[in-house]
């Protein structure tokens, strides 16, 4: 929607600003409720930064995957490129972007091994972290809406998008699904924030994020509007990684519960 600004012969994109906003409203969220939570604030700030290292790793890898077979295609025939550099700024090219599902699974495994090798109760820390991962989202998808980068179907309401990569989806009117998945996101972020203060389902708001926008975002891609979706069966792949990650959720509280019973019931006979 908006072009890049140039500035001091840099090059800055819109999602980039965004994101930058989004990763400091995150810390300083974080920061200060890991201190009003009674948590280890410096752990809680680590913990957030190892998450946006393994998010940000994360999503570019995924990213490479929906690129397959080009980056098949480019090692098979790497002897066949001029240059070494030549080569390089292929392969760089399938990792150029990212996948939000990439940054969600990566980000999260890496600040629960983090937390687990501190040795630290997980769930409060987790609980935090449930809530600064939608602030961060939220802002990220205004990124979106702004660069364009992503876009909506084509649509009666909404706005007439440019500068667009895909030349024919430019001048045309589309829904603006980016931002309605920027609302979901901070309404998501603030009702988590009540559950946090009034201490409901403590130690579960990560399982209650991971219910919550997988489900949201199984519907929000049928708006969806631009091509690398990845269609198997009818559903795209986010759609698919929505299934995988209600599903692998429940599994997880179902044996979250079952140990949890058996410890009582071992504490019963002792």
């Amino acid at each position: 929607m908006i072009p890049p600004i140039v500035f001091f012969q840099r090059t800055i994109y819109p999602y980039t600003l965004t994101a930058i906003v989004g990763v400091l409203a995150a810390l300083l969220f974080a920061f200060r409720a890991a201190k009003k939570q009674g948590l280890d604030k410096y752990d809680m700030l680590f913990a957030i930064l190892i998450g946006a290292a393994g998010g940000f790793l994360g999503s570019h890898f995924v990213y490479a995957l929906t690129k397959f077979k080009p980056l098949i295609f480019i090692f098979r025939n790497a002897a066949r490129f001029d240059s070494f550099g030549t080569f390089l700024k292929c392969v760089y090219l399938c990792f150029s972007g990212s996948v939000f599902y990439g940054g969600l699974i990566f980000g999260v495994l890496f600040m629960w091994l983090y937390l687990r090798k501190k040795k630290t109760p997980i769930g409060g820390y987790m609980d935090v972290c449930a809530i600064s991962v939608p602030l961060f989202h939220g802002f990220g998808r205004i990124g979106c809406f702004l660069s364009g980068c992503c876009y909506g179907v084509e649509s009666k309401c909404g706005f007439v998008m440019n500068y667009l990569n895909t030349d024919e989806a430019n001048g045309v009117r589309r829904f603006p699904v980016q931002l309605c998945e920027a609302v979901f996101n901070f309404a998501l972020a603030a009702v988590l924030y009540v559950l946090l203060k009034k201490k409901i389902l403590k130690g579960r708001l990560m399982n209650i994020y991971l219910y919550a926008y997988p489900a949201f975002r199984f519907f929000d891609e049928f708006l969806r509007g631009d091509r690398s979706r990845g269609i198997w069966l009818g559903l795209s792949t986010s759609q698919w990684i929505s299934l995988l990650l209600i599903a692998g959720n429940t599994v997880f509280l179902l044996i979250s519960r079952s140990r949890k019973k058996a410890a009582t019931e071992t504490e019963r006979k002792t």
